[in-house]
């Protein structure tokens, strides 16, 4: 029998506008979704991010009642109720008769991984770093995690001096009241964690020693 087989017909194939028009349609939606889901929950991380910053204050500065958080504008700390981006704060606390403890000075700067983002207790009065807390690092995990999990690591913040300035030493070898220990095997994060309060005490201490006379007349 003579003639051809007929060819099957094509599926209709979707032309290059189609394609972008979905994919762009598609983006648009994720877009949208990621936004949404980022307005619904930003109270709730916020607040939480609020409620760790004021445990960490009374962590770092034990036996104080309350805080004040103390914004430095015009050459002066103003106490202010909320935070925003481009203030520049620390954190007074006061006993239970409202008189002035010490200051919890937030201080961040680059270490092994990332950037690490602490807050540490001082007490002017002596002249001491009282308490560090790590609020945010993202260091190796079963190394540079110690700077935050190592009890004896963190116990040497509880009482140390700043005089001259605080300085790492191998473990062990501590013996002057300025010094701290750093941690084997995540000697990089140790020496990051001393740096960035030493960088906090250059920035601040110079601020506090003029306002603190006049903090204590805001009582």
């Amino acid at each position: 029998m003579s003639g051809t087989a007929s060819e099957p017909a094509k599926a209709d194939e979707p032309t290059s506008t189609r394609l972008v028009t979905t994919l762009s349609l598609a983006g648009l939606l994720s877009g949208l979704i990621i936004v949404a889901v980022y307005e619904a929950t930003l109270p709730t991380i916020t607040a939480y991010k609020a409620k760790v910053l004021r445990e960490a204050v009374f962590k770092v500065l034990p036996g104080i009642d309350s805080l004040r958080r103390l914004a430095y504008r015009d050459n002066r700390l103003v106490a202010v109720a909320t935070e925003s981006k481009d203030q520049d704060a620390v954190f007074g606390g006061y006993d239970a008769n409202g008189k002035l403890v010490g200051f919890a000075i937030p201080s961040a700067g680059p270490g092994f991984q990332d950037t690490i983002r602490l807050l540490y207790g001082y007490l002017p009065g002596r002249r001491k770093v009282v308490g560090m807390e790590i609020l945010e690092s993202r260091e190796t995990p079963g190394l540079g995690d110690k700077i935050y999990k190592d009890a004896d690591f963190v116990a040497n913040f509880q009482d140390l001096s700043i005089d001259p300035e605080i300085v790492t030493v191998k473990k062990g070898r501590r013996s002057a009241p300025n010094e701290v220990d750093a941690i084997t095997g995540a000697t990089i994060s140790s020496k990051a964690v001393v740096r960035i309060i030493n960088q906090g005490n250059q920035r601040w201490l110079p601020r506090l020693i003029a306002v603190e006379p006049a903090l204590e007349k805001q009582q």
